[in-house]
């Protein structure tokens, strides 16, 4: 969903920063052991909708973009563990409009929602893809819903991973990641309310400063496993906050708090896969089961011993699942 923060103040430790402030961008010294990204200095630039925007394709096959989540992040936490899929296909790896390698904008007001979901037809336009099967995971899975409903012609399968499916929904994240705060870590909570009561909103640095809790608290089954992460410093805050709000953390605003699929996910006519963990406490169970019900069409797989990235958590079972949904399905 959409933990980011300036993780370079924080390098090497193994913390989030503020609720939705690290989300996939796990800081760890213990990575030596684990296959590391190459940090984006490969790849190339195309122009869509006047910006420069990085890409990188590997593999050979059908295509498959990637969306990563945030909104904010760069492509960097995907790597290397969606390599595993350009065995078979196309990966394309990306970095949207203000993050990563591509370019920032000049006046926050530039970015929006609805700009990456055009972005992302425009980047199918400029790479010469026909249509190509659609991966989103987390807020990379709102804009992938988007962009379903409005250039259905555009994808071939589209996939969704640990995502939401309203503003409703993430907001219902925001309570529950700090319910589990405010239980778990009464002594950061006691901080938190004192700030809030001083007028501090969860953009403030002062309140990004408190919010320090364990990586694997909110994005794992097991804990252990965020130790698998790699940092992200593609991470920009000023796209977070400008589509959630200065207070996103904890009450939703922005672009994000007007969206809701929910009765149009129905209407997808193309092959719809969604993966959801039964240990997500950010696209949290009890809100992502009812896309059965809203998308009754697509086939919905809850990882049972997996949280927010079950790429991570289930590697073998999560990629084998999409290898054959791309493969069998029409």
């Amino acid at each position: 969903m959409v933990m980011k923060n300036i993780i370079s103040h924080y390098f090497g430790e193994r913390f989030f920063t503020s609720a939705f402030l690290l989300l996939f961008c796990v800081l760890s010294t213990q990575c030596e052991n684990f296959p590391q990204s190459s940090g984006g200095t490969s790849g190339a630039y195309t122009v869509v909708n006047g910006a420069k925007l990085w890409y990188e394709i590997k593999g050979t096959g059908d295509p498959v973009v990637l969306i990563p989540g945030g909104p904010g992040n760069s492509h960097l936490y995907l790597t290397p563990w969606f390599d595993e899929l350009s065995k078979n296909h196309q990966v394309i790896y990306y970095d949207a409009f203000g993050r990563g390698n591509s370019d920032r904008a000049k006046d926050s007001t530039e970015y929006s929602f609805q700009r990456d979901v055009e972005d992302l037809e425009g980047l199918r336009k400029s790479l010469g893809f026909n249509k190509w099967t659609v991966l989103g995971h987390s807020y990379g899975g709102m804009v992938a819903q988007a962009y379903a409903l409005e250039y259905p012609n555009s994808i071939d399968k589209l996939i969704l991973s640990n995502t939401f499916y309203s503003g409703e929904m993430w907001q219902e994240n925001d309570d529950n990641s700090n319910n589990e705060i405010k239980n778990q870590y009464p002594e950061v909570w006691s901080k938190l309310e004192k700030l809030r009561d001083e007028g501090y909103n969860s953009s403030a640095p002062q309140h990004q400063a408190a919010y320090r809790i364990p990586a694997g608290l909110m994005y794992f089954y097991d804990a252990s496993n965020a130790d698998k992460m790699t940092v992200d410093s593609g991470f920009n805050p000023q796209v977070y906050y400008t589509l959630v709000g200065y207070d996103g953390d904890f009450i939703i605003g922005g672009d994000i708090s007007k969206l809701d699929f929910r009765t149009k996910l129905k209407n997808l006519s193309m092959p719809v896969l969604i993966i959801e963990g039964r240990f997500d406490r950010v696209a949290v169970p009890s809100f992502s089961i009812r896309y059965k019900e809203y998308a009754p069409q697509a086939k919905f797989v809850m990882f049972e011993k997996s949280g927010h990235n079950p790429y991570v958590e289930e590697k073998e079972k999560y990629f084998e699942l999409i290898n054959n949904f791309m493969q069998n399905s029409k």
